[in-house]
């Protein structure tokens, strides 16, 4: 029988994607450029294929991806309600903060679990979509750096969300105990990669 932790991590991660996918899809109608609307497109194309990796893990594991994402599926659309952007660039920068502090979760509590899913984790969290993210943000701040005050205020609220929603996950679904000192540590290690990439980009954390 599959580990009911793994179980929990596939649903949310699916729903993640899923829902990753419906954000840059809408983001990219309404950027400011063609090119701009072809690498978003791009990148939703990528969350969904994604999402099909591990709709498929989870088949193989005999399982139903709706019934396994279920469960997650109104906390997460209410963190995305909680956070709506105000605008295209505040999309851009949620984006990016979200793609990331996912990334450092998801991989962090798959080293805690079976090989075939750090192996999934890897794949699906491998950093090309961060670093396409990253540049993009760099280019607007150099052509507009009146941004910078705003986008380092959201992207204050946005790790605050973040966090708080990654631990709402870990200890409703069993990732992490309340009492897990894994999971204080885990939280640190999040806030200090979340800052360090807003350094790169000239921003206050």
């Amino acid at each position: 029988m599959t580990d009911r932790f793994v179980l929990d991590l596939l649903g949310v991660m699916a729903y993640g994607e899923l829902s990753a996918f419906e954000r840059l899809s809408s983001d990219a109608r309404f950027s400011p450029t063609l090119h701009d609307r072809a690498v978003l497109g791009r990148m939703a194309v990528l969350e969904f294929e994604h999402f099909e990796l591990v709709v498929a893990r989870l088949a193989d594991l005999g399982y139903e991806a709706e019934s396994v994402m279920r469960p997650f599926q109104a906390s997460i659309d209410s963190f995305h309600d909680r956070t709506r952007p105000a605008d295209w660039y505040e999309s851009i920068m949620k984006a990016y903060v979200i793609d990331t502090i996912s990334a450092d979760f998801y991989t962090a509590v798959s080293q805690l679990l079976d090989t075939p899913t750090r192996d999934l984790v890897a794949e699906i969290q491998a950093p090309g979509e961060a670093l396409v993210l990253q540049g993009r943000l760099r280019k607007m701040l150099d052509d507009e750096p009146r941004l910078a005050s705003r986008l380092a205020l959201w992207g204050r609220r946005l790790v605050g969300e973040a966090l708080t929603q990654a631990q709402r996950v870990s200890i409703e679904s069993g990732f992490l105990p309340e009492e897990s000192s894994f999971r204080g540590e885990l939280m640190a290690d999040l806030t200090k990669q979340h800052s360090r990439r807003m350094s790169q980009l000239g921003l206050t954390a």
